[in-house]
């Protein structure tokens, strides 16, 4: 299916324009996050010709009409960097107002993949380590995932965080970090947490079906409760989850 509006993505940047300013366009973009199994991440720089040129982005480009999201960053994949995708897994979506365009920003991880990379727009190429100083200029849509692509795959329930409770910020430190989060059980629950500044979403368990639909255009990564079986992880990382957290602890 083509891509569609998301209900949660947050604006991001200059702002899409003021009341009775006239609207912009929303340009789809598909974006890659190549993984490797050391977690380092591909940079592109952009070509001389663009917006941008000579700043570090995640790979990717627009999504044509009627184009699936992850057909459009397969295709664009193999006419930038001559490697064809095994398969992407979405992540998050958020929109962010450039200057020269309003983009929607759908960003699909990538674990596997066949060919050497080869730069075929006179780009460089680098794989960079999340938690390390970034490469600069780094364009700005890419500040926030590149700090996401530093939360592991794997979380505890916090202590003392009730599953059932509204919603609200909760903050912990992760490796030494601070982050913000917050419980999520729907839709409009992750709406809240994106409004108050959450980091990332702890979603308690839901039947997939729902996880699906809550992570389908989450703007912030979202950890779903562990199943615990061998391969929920992978499974689960195809309906959009970032990763997986302990259940909460009865009470």
């Amino acid at each position: 299916m083509p891509a569609g509006p998301s209900p949660l993505a947050r604006a991001s940047g200059t702002g899409a324009g003021g009341e009775g300013a006239p609207r912009r366009t929303v340009v789809p973009v598909a974006v890659g996050v190549l993984l490797r199994p050391d977690r380092s991440v591909l940079l592109a720089d952009r070509p001389g010709a663009r917006a941008y040129a000579g700043y570090w982005e995640f790979p990717g480009g627009k999504i044509e009409q009627a184009e699936s999201v992850e057909a459009a960053l397969a295709r664009e994949l193999t006419e930038e960097l001559r490697i064809a995708v095994i398969e992407s897994v979405p992540w998050v979506v958020f929109e962010f107002d450039y200057p020269h365009a309003y983009v929607r920003l759908h960003f699909r991880r990538i674990y596997d993949w066949h060919g050497t990379l080869t730069p075929a727009e006179g780009q460089r190429v680098m794989f960079h380590r999340p938690g390390t100083e970034p490469p600069v200029p780094l364009l700005p849509a890419a500040r926030p995932v590149m700090r996401w692509l530093e939360l592991p795959d794997r979380l505890g329930w916090p202590p003392g965080l009730d599953a059932s409770e509204p919603v609200a910020l909760r903050e912990l430190r992760i490796d030494g970090a601070p982050w913000r989060t917050a419980v999520a059980r729907n839709t409009a629950e992750l709406t809240l947490a994106v409004a108050l500044g959450a980091d990332f979403a702890l979603v308690p368990a839901l039947p997939e079906r729902e996880l699906a639909e809550l992570c389908r255009a989450t703007p912030i990564p979202v950890y779903a409760s562990d199943p615990g079986d061998a391969q929920a992880l992978a499974r689960l990382r195809r309906l959009g989850v970032h990763g997986l957290v302990s259940p909460p602890a009865r009470l």
